[in-house]
């Protein structure tokens, strides 16, 4: 099984080519489980296939790293382009079937990669919720459809907060009652002029990762309608690195989110785990 890994902004992927492998589809929570677990196989954040589309460039599924399937992922889509782009196939720009809808991609460079993410379907600014006695203010985002569910929750002194406290904190608004589908968790502090610090929960990985390019997308589109950002060349650091997060609104509504960032072949290969069977 040949494979890629890739990051962007830190937030890892392995990418198998399943045009080229023909591996049974049934297979791929499996082996995204065994695959993405650090030190006793490859380790990541995700697993990412291509598949073949017949109404786009082609297909990406995409796998947690528990092995449940995700909608879609905003750094893994860069991430993909820059494969597709190299591996031929898809020209400078890339149009993606995910399970959340379409998605176009663009090269800039080398490097780096230009995504338009999934529109937003749902959006709530103003939620309250009662976590373990206290009330925190958070905003609500489903991008595509069907919605990959964010939450966005702002944090003082995010940078420097107690860390067992904000995962559990993260693990209970992953799990909060008015999420049924449970949720990403995006929390942020503006620290400049269209500038903000940002660390996302992800469900899936059930902890942080060191980026989260759906979550950006959706503080700064959270943001841009609650007219604390400009929404254009908005730069989101995270631990993994800096993303860049442009908006449209027309008439008081998202109508683009464009995230653009670092990409990184950190390796190719092939799999030769003698604890994988398929």
């Amino acid at each position: 099984m040949k494979f890629w890994k890739m990051h962007g902004a830190g937030n890892d992927f392995i990418i198998i080519n399943n045009i080229l492998e023909k591996i049974d589809i049934g297979k791929f929570p499996y082996l995204a489980e065994k695959l993405c677990t650090p030190r006793l196989s490859l380790g990541a954040d995700g697993l990412m296939v291509i598949e073949d589309s017949d109404k786009a460039d082609f297909k990406m599924l995409f796998y947690n790293s528990d092995g449940s399937v995700g909608e879609m992922c905003g750094n893994g889509a860069r991430c993909i382009c820059r494969y597709a782009y190299e591996n031929n196939l898809s020209s400078e720009t890339q149009i993606i079937e995910t399970a959340a809808g379409t998605v176009k991609g663009e090269r800039i460079d080398k490097r780096n990669y230009k995504v338009r993410l999934n529109d937003p379907q749902e959006v709530i600014l103003n939620g309250k919720a009662e976590i373990s006695g206290d009330v925190y203010d958070y905003s609500y985002v489903e991008l595509g459809n069907p919605g990959l569910p964010h939450v966005v929750v702002p944090m003082k002194n995010l940078k420097d907060i107690d860390e067992d406290f904000l995962f559990n904190l993260g693990k209970k608004f992953r799990y909060y009652k008015a999420f049924p589908k449970g949720a990403n968790v995006n929390f942020y502090e503006i620290t400049g002029e269209d500038e903000i610090f940002e660390r996302t929960w992800e469900r899936g990985v059930e902890g942080f990762t060191l980026a989260c390019g759906t979550g950006t997308g959706s503080v700064v589109a959270v943001l841009s309608l609650l007219n604390k950002v400009s929404g254009k060349n908005v730069k989101v650091d995270m631990r993994g690195g800096t993303l860049i997060i442009d908006i449209n609104i027309q008439n008081e509504k998202i109508s683009d989110i464009f995230l653009t960032g670092p990409t990184n072949i950190v390796a190719k290969g092939e799999i030769t785990d003698e604890d994988i069977s398929i």
